[in-house]
């Protein structure tokens, strides 16, 4: 058979799929990056012992059960605490003092994944003082991702790693004293979570909700194509307060974006952007 039909064919499924699933279920993801889309989804495809993509599209449509199945494999949710330490340990010296300036701090964790990145935040505001007058909020697209990341409870094993990141980021104090153990896990305390607001949202069909003063949205952007980029961006500069901060991944950038001229680079190894127009 004919390689390119067999290409051809193999897209048509795939973008069959997805409109299926943005029509039904509400979840757009026609414009994630197609090469990674597709892995993911043979996957799913080969865990559930099937044949074609199609077959993948008769079960997720009729079947609620293999559609979360799928979700967990496309929304990959790569995190750790204080994830590359040296970012933190930059928010400390360049954007905690700017924060001290306003009387009240909107910050967005967007793509929260389970959690681990918010709770670095709100250990670090309270360790800088900044707690008490903050709001952190934090959303996914993933509805059984943010619940998870509510309990803000996480597996005992990391806490070894999280600690010496925690350390590297200019912790000042026992990492220990922000969380109590079990045999397996650690949950943090309640005060903790008394300034976060967790939610679901849809970064490619929701609007802007706030103004804020930061905006972290680390390694997402990698998975969406350069037009669902430039939406995303927009809906992050909308929803910036002026000289608010942007912070990305290292492997991402504002360059090439309708915005790139409207921040100002705080940290280029960072990733640390500021609006100023």
């Amino acid at each position: 058979m004919d390689p390119d039909m067999n290409e051809d064919r193999e897209r048509i499924e795939i973008e069959l799929l997805l409109e299926g699933i943005y029509r039904l279920y509400g979840y757009d993801m026609r414009s994630y990056a197609y090469n990674s889309v597709r892995r993911r989804i043979w996957h799913r495809v080969q865990a559930m012992k099937l044949q074609t993509i199609s077959a993948l599209q008769e079960k997720v449509l009729h079947d609620p059960k293999s559609m979360k199945q799928l979700m967990k494999d496309m929304m990959i949710n790569v995190t750790e605490m204080y994830r590359d330490p040296s970012l933190f340990l930059t928010f400390r010296e360049k954007v905690v003092p700017l924060l001290h300036t306003y009387p009240f701090i909107r910050i967005w964790h967007a793509g929260c994944s389970t959690g681990e990145e918010v709770f670095s935040m709100a250990v670090l505001l309270h360790e800088e003082g900044l707690y008490h007058k903050s709001r952190i909020y934090a959303t996914d697209v993933n509805e059984d991702i943010v619940d998870q990341a509510k309990t803000g409870t996480f597996p005992l094993r990391k806490m070894q790693k999280y600690t010496k990141n925690y350390m590297l980021a200019g912790g000042s104090g026992a990492f220990s004293q922000y969380y109590s153990a079990t045999e397996s896990t650690v949950t943090f305390h309640p005060f903790l979570k008394e300034n976060i607001v967790f939610a679901q949202h849809n970064l490619v069909t929701d609007r802007s909700f706030n103004e804020f003063h930061v905006i972290f949205c680390r390694n997402v952007l990698i998975y969406f194509n350069k037009e669902l980029q430039d939406h995303v961006h927009h809906l992050f500069y909308e929803s910036l307060a002026p000289l608010g901060v942007l912070v990305l991944g290292n492997r991402e950038s504002i360059n090439f974006t309708r915005h790139a001229d409207c921040y100002e680079m705080l940290n280029y190894k960072e990733k640390l952007y500021r609006k100023v127009k």
